[in-house]
C-alpha cells in the first residue's frame, strides 16, 4: 500500500512530460520544416528552458525563413517573431528589407522598428522611430501607448505598456541629450500626478544648465502634486529640490522647512528621520512609499502645500 501511495499518478507523469523540451530530432525537423508559427513556439520553449543554443539556431533560421523580397505582412510577421526570439538586431535586419510608404503599413513598420531599437538599447534609433511615427508631433505622441518587446531575460506574461512621450524622453536622455529629454517632458499636456512627475524629472535634467529654471519647474511640479493630493510624490519632489539647492551651493532651508511641515502632517517619521540625518532608523520607521507606508493618506484639504 505504501508503494502504491508513493507512485506518481498518470496525471503526475503527464505533468512531468509536459515540462520537458522537445526532443532533439523533433527540434531539427522544426528547423527545416516548421512554419513561422512553429518557429515562434520553438523560441518560446527554448527561452523557457534556457536553451541558448536552440535559440540561436532558431534566430538563424528566422533570418532565412522567407525568400527575399518579402511582402509587407511577411516582413512584419518575421520581425515580430525575431523579437519574440530575443533577437532585436535580427528584427532590424528583416525590417530593412522593406521600406513602406504612407498609411497604416508605415505605422506598423515604425512601431516594430521602435520595438527592435528599444530592445537592442539603440536609443538614438528608437528616438528617431518615435518621432517619425508621429511626424514630429509630440502632442500626438503623448496619446500613444506602446508595447515593449520582451526583454532578453523577461518571463512570459502580460505585455508591458509605456507612454510614447515618456519613452521618447527616456531614449533622448539615455542617448546623452538631457536638454532634448527635458524639452520632450515639458511638451506634455497632462495634469496632476503625471505632470508633476514629468516636471520634476525635467527639473533634474535641466538643473546643471539652468538651476533657476529647474527650481521654478519644481515649484510647478509641487503645485500639480498638491492639486492631485499626491502627498507622497510631493515629499519626493521636495527632496529633489533640497538636493538640487544644496548642490548649487544654497542652504536648502525653504525646501527643508516645507519637508518638515509636510512630513509632520503626514506623520511620515521615516522622512523626518532622514531630514535629521542621524543614525539608522528604528524598526518602526519606514518610507511612505514602502508597503505599509504613508504615501496613501486621507486628503489634506485644510491648506495648500506648505
Amino acid at each position: 500500500m505504501l508503494l502504491l501511495a508513493a507512485a506518481p499518478s498518470a496525471a503526475d507523469q503527464s505533468s512531468v512530460q509536459e515540462l520537458q523540451p522537445m526532443a532533439e530530432e523533433s527540434f531539427q525537423t522544426l528547423l527545416v520544416e516548421g512554419t513561422l508559427s512553429d518557429l515562434e513556439q520553438g523560441c518560446v520553449e527554448a527561452a523557457a528552458f534556457g536553451l541558448s543554443d536552440r535559440q540561436q539556431q532558431l534566430r538563424d533560421r528566422l533570418l532565412s525563413v522567407y525568400p527575399t523580397p518579402q511582402t509587407m505582412d511577411e516582413v512584419l510577421s518575421n520581425a515580430r517573431v525575431l523579437l519574440t526570439c530575443r533577437s532585436p538586431e535580427g528584427a532590424r535586419m528583416v525590417l530593412g528589407r522593406y521600406l513602406p510608404g504612407a498609411g497604416a503599413d508605415r505605422e506598423r513598420w515604425l512601431r516594430l522598428s521602435w520595438q527592435a531599437a528599444d530592445a537592442a538599447l539603440d536609443h538614438p534609433r528608437a528616438a528617431r522611430a518615435l518621432r517619425r511615427l508621429v511626424n514630429g508631433d509630440l502632442l500626438a505622441l503623448e496619446q500613444l501607448e506602446l508595447i515593449e518587446a520582451p526583454g532578453a531575460s523577461a518571463e512570459p506574461g502580460e505585455p508591458v505598456m509605456v507612454n510614447g512621450l515618456d519613452q521618447l524622453a527616456h531614449h533622448e536622455e539615455a542617448a546623452g541629450d538631457r536638454l532634448a529629454a527635458a524639452e520632450v517632458l515639458l511638451s506634455g499636456r497632462s495634469i496632476g500626478r503625471m505632470a508633476a512627475r514629468r516636471l520634476g524629472r525635467a527639473a533634474e535634467l535641466l538643473a546643471e544648465e539652468d538651476f533657476d529654471r529647474a527650481d521654478q519647474l519644481l515649484e510647478l511640479a509641487l503645485d500639480q502634486a498638491a492639486a492631485d493630493e499626491a502627498w507622497g510624490l510631493a515629499v519626493d519632489l521636495l527632496r529633489v529640490q533640497l538636493r538640487l539647492q544644496l548642490a548649487a551651493g544654497g542652504d536648502g532651508e525653504r525646501p527643508r522647512q516645507r519637508l518638515e511641515r509636510l512630513t509632520a502632517r503626514l506623520d511620515d517619521q521615516y522622512s523626518s528621520w532622514q531630514l535629521q540625518d542621524v543614525g539608522e532608523p528604528g524598526p518602526a520607521l519606514r518610507s511612505p512609499r514602502d508597503p505599509g507606508g504613508h504615501a496613501a493618506v486621507d486628503p489634506l484639504t485644510d491648506a495648500p502645500l506648505p
